[in-house]
């Protein structure tokens, strides 16, 4: 195959040999990224290995004619099957183009549409249902204001992509359901719609914010929190006067950390009027064919009679609502990703 399986092997067991040298502590932060990104390649490759010396034993099982020989020819073709798919896998990492920015953390908000408080309650279940994929993936999550929450870290299947905003960034749309609310006394099917929105946090040195453009506005905190966010002006609200944009952040109980949450958010929205206009500028490609993900585009619907989840945008459907609805969106995410990043024919 392209990849050669025992020099990525040794490349990575190299860097971990020299992440434990004492003389290359100044190196340390390097070599662990790139332990890192060999980290889930080289699972691949020892598996992929592996499969392939049963495969060497197996022929030699092979060889009679008795009920174990056959057993061996039937277990080769099996082995063959998956070595074709890990490769498949180890392939995909390979020439996967991740960004840098696709490996930052993401901020995800989740705001209701059309249909009232069913709509509501649709946003909240899609919001469990990224927070259930996360703790089963491992990574992490935490609350940066009501319906906003901050992903961070790598997921622990090696086959999605390997950032939280990488992994993350196609789901920004508007999510549509069809389905009969707690609330319906006559079982009639309503269609109620919540929208998704994920940026990148993005690093104060990416974007330039001038301290000039910046209004500032203090304020109690109601609600939740505990007596000091409640007696104390620790609630944040930041105006950018030159686009209007405002962020708020009330969540925690101290002022400098919802300042700090404020010009995160700002930065990340600034980023995305960026990448807005920098898309607008490229000619037809695939990204563009499948869209950006704004939050007025619908890219899913949920359809609970049917047992169905289809995106709209590749025309792929999923008949496991349920358990996609309690986190399990791997296989979801991965179809999605290999079809979006396909070559453009």
């Amino acid at each position: 195959m392209a990849t050669d399986l025992a020099a990525l092997i040794e490349k990575y067991d190299e860097l971990v040999k020299e992440s434990a040298d004492p003389a290359n502590t100044s190196r340390l932060g390097e070599i662990g990224e790139e332990i890192s990104d060999l980290s889930p390649k080289v699972d691949l490759a020892r598996e992929i290995l592996s499969k392939e010396n049963q495969i060497l034993e197996n022929e030699e099982l092979s060889k009679g004619n008795d009920e174990l020989a056959n057993m061996a020819r039937s277990e080769i073709y099996d082995l063959r099957a998956s070595i074709a798919d890990l490769t498949a896998r180890l392939a995909s990492l390979e020439t996967s183009a991740d960004t840098e920015q696709d490996k930052r953390p993401a901020i995800i908000e989740f705001r209701a549409g059309a249909g009232g408080d069913e709509a509501k309650n649709w946003a909240a279940d899609l919001e469990r249902m990224y927070k259930r994929f996360a703790e089963i993936q491992g990574i992490k999550y935490e609350l940066m204001d009501e319906g906003t929450w901050l992903f961070s870290g790598r997921p622990s299947d090696p086959t999605l992509p390997q950032g939280a905003y990488g992994l993350f960034k196609w789901e920004s749309g508007v999510h549509r359901v069809q389905r009969v609310p707690s609330t319906e006394s006559q079982g009639r099917i309503h269609t109620s719609t919540a929208s998704v929105a994920v940026l990148p946090k993005v690093d104060a040195q990416k974007i330039t914010i001038r301290d000039e453009d910046l209004e500032w506005q203090f304020f109690r905190a109601g609600g939740h929190g505990g007596q000091n966010v409640n007696k104390v002006s620790t609630a944040v609200r930041l105006i950018h006067t030159p686009t209007g944009i405002t962020t708020v952040s009330t969540q925690e109980r101290y002022q400098q950390r919802n300042r700090e949450i404020c010009l995160d958010f700002l930065r990340s929205k600034l980023w995305e009027i960026q990448e807005e206009e920098r898309i607008a500028k490229l000619e037809a490609t695939r990204r563009s064919a499948v869209g950006r993900g704004s939050r007025a585009e619908k890219i899913r619907t949920y359809n609970f009679p049917q047992n169905r989840v289809t995106d709209h945008r590749v025309g792929l459907s999923w008949h496991n609502l349920e358990a996609i609805l309690e986190g399990d969106l791997t296989t979801l995410l991965f179809e999605l990703n290999q079809e979006i990043n396909k070559d453009p024919v």
